[in-house]
Formats: C-alpha cells, sequence, structure tokens
C-alpha cells in the first residue's frame, strides 16, 4: 500500500528572515479555502482570532465551536480543520518557535508552553466584550510594522508586540478562570511553571518509553513531588499524562496515515508491536485497527 502523508504547511512569508506573518481572517479563508476544511499540521505556531462568525473546528479529535471573540492557539504538531465556517471576520498569526523563544526567558517558555501545546486545557479562550480594544491595537501595531520593509529594529518590535498580545490573553485567560471558579486556578507560580515544564518534557520524550523517575530526573526533583505536583494541579498522575500523550499520538498516526500498526508501534518507542497493540486497546477499549476502520 502506498503510504499516505498528512498536509504539512509551511509559513508563507520565505522572503523575509524572520518566521512571522498576519492575514485579516477573510483573506486567509480565501486564500487557503477547501484546504482548511481537510485535516492537515503545520511547522509554525499559531493563533486565530475570531472576531466574528461561527463554525466548528476540530483540534486532536476533539470538536470546538467558533464564536464571537475566541482565540485558538494551535501548535505546530496539532491535526486540526474547520468543518464548518460562516461569516468569519478577525485575524491569523503565525509565527515559528524561534520568533517568540529567543533566550532562556522564563516568559517565552511559559508563553509557548502554556497558550500552546498542552493535552490539559481547551485550545481555544474568549476574551469577552470589552476587553478586545487592547488585542486591536497589538494587531494594528504588528500590521503596521510588517509595512516598514527594511526598518530598524522591525524585528525586535514585532517580536514584543507578539509577546504582549500572548501576555494580554493569558491575563484575560486567568481573570475568567479565577471569575468562574472563584479561586486563582494557579496559585503558585514555580507550581504552575513546573507542571508546564513536565508536560514539555513529556512532549519531546514520549517516543522514549521513558519512566516517571527519568522525568523527574530531568526536572531535578523526586517522583513523589511530581505526583503531588500534577494531582493537585490537573488531578491526573505522571504516568496517565505520560499515556495519554503516547495515545493521541497513536490516534494521530492510525487515523492520517496508511503506515502500519507494526511501524506505529516502532514510531512511539514500542519494540514489541504485539505490547503496542495490548496497551492501546486497554486505553482506548478498542483494537488501533478496528480504531482505524471506525475513523474512517
Amino acid at each position: 500500500m502506498e503510504q499516505f502523508k498528512m498536509q504539512q504547511y509551511q509559513l508563507s512569508n520565505i522572503q523575509e528572515n524572520f518566521s512571522f506573518e498576519i492575514f485579516s481572517l477573510p483573506d486567509y479563508i480565501e486564500q487557503r479555502g477547501e484546504e482548511l476544511m481537510v485535516s492537515h499540521t503545520q511547522d509554525y505556531y499559531q493563533i486565530i482570532w475570531f472576531k466574528s462568525g461561527c463554525g466548528l473546528y476540530t483540534v486532536d479529535f476533539n470538536e470546538y465551536n467558533v464564536f464571537e471573540n475566541a482565540l485558538f492557539f494551535i501548535a505546530k504538531s496539532q491535526v486540526h480543520s474547520f468543518k464548518s465556517l460562516t461569516k468569519c471576520d478577525g485575524f491569523v498569526i503565525n509565527f515559528g518557535e524561534s520568533f517568540l523563544v529567543q533566550k532562556d526567558n522564563d516568559v517565552d517558555f511559559f508563553l509557548k508552553c502554556n497558550l500552546f501545546n498542552t493535552l490539559y486545557q481547551t485550545p481555544s479562550c474568549c476574551v469577552g466584550s470589552g476587553w478586545e480594544f487592547k488585542l486591536d491595537e497589538y494587531i494594528s501595531q504588528m500590521r503596521l510594522e510588517l509595512a516598514e520593509k527594511k526598518s530598524y529594529g522591525r524585528e525586535e518590535l514585532l517580536r514584543l508586540y507578539l509577546k504582549a498580545f500572548l501576555i494580554q490573553v493569558q491575563r484575560r485567560k486567568h481573570q475568567l478562570e479565577e471569575i468562574g471558579s472563584g479561586r486563582n486556578p494557579f496559585p503558585d507560580d514555580e507550581k504552575r511553571n513546573l507542571l508546564i515544564k513536565f508536560i514539555n518534557a513529556v512532549e519531546d520524550n514520549f517516543a522514549k518509553n521513558l519512566t516517571v523517575s527519568q522525568y523527574s530526573a530531568l526536572l531535578n526533583i523526586s517522583t513523589r513531588t511530581l505526583s503531588n505536583l500534577t494531582l493537585l494541579l490537573i488531578q491526573k498522575t505522571p504516568t496517565q499524562i505520560i499515556q495519554e500523550r503516547i495515545i493521541l499520538e497513536s490516534k494521530r498516526l492510525l487515523t492520517h496515515s496508511d503506515i502500519s500498526v507494526k511501524e506505529i508501534a516502532y514510531r512511539i518507542g514500542f519494540k514489541d508491536p504485539a505490547y503496542f497493540f495490548r496497551y492501546f486497546k486497554k486505553h482506548t477499549e478498542i483494537s488501533p485497527i478496528n480504531f482505524r476502520k471506525s475513523i474512517r
């Protein structure tokens, strides 16, 4: 059987020396058209701000409603597609990882790993009415700066505007979570950042078959500290987090490629395909082959 390779999009702004681009949402939809309705991935991070409109958006096997002032944050590894879009207005921002994260900076790390690339929160949030004017100002500044060809400090200003945009979204997100729950969703910055580092470590190493103790060693903490942390903040054990990431990657490959179950097992770190078969069925209550048949 010929192997199917899912479409992966790349930044179109190849004439520039930096990986950043911004579009109005109607222009972006017109350019990409039917491509947006087919499951795809990309080699960059993406923010989609729906100032108006409605529709359905699928991200890693979960469906989300498109609604007014919704922002979606898509990491470069995620599989996504639209099922429908109606009367949409807003903006799309695409950027490479190196554009945002320049140094070993805690804020850069947090923005990348908290808003993007985590299984334990929805990929969208709503800034709500009365807040969007702040984001509009940064969008305007970014678009003006992009139009200034060869201006001094252009890339650095764009990076600062992008970070300011993300910080404002993060502030609003925390504010709404606190209002909804009656408590600060992240009462301890140190614990919050440690959790993000663990989830990021799993993202980088899930195919290496590392144990919880090995992840703890990477973070320079004890296994008990790690277990207490994940149970406190997201009510899951470290083992559950590792397993869920492995299952997600398995589902991605089973759905969006035609490579064999045996090859999938090897790709995600299983030396014995039969064990992968049992592992997948244990955690999903369906065999990999039947999952592939059902999803198609």
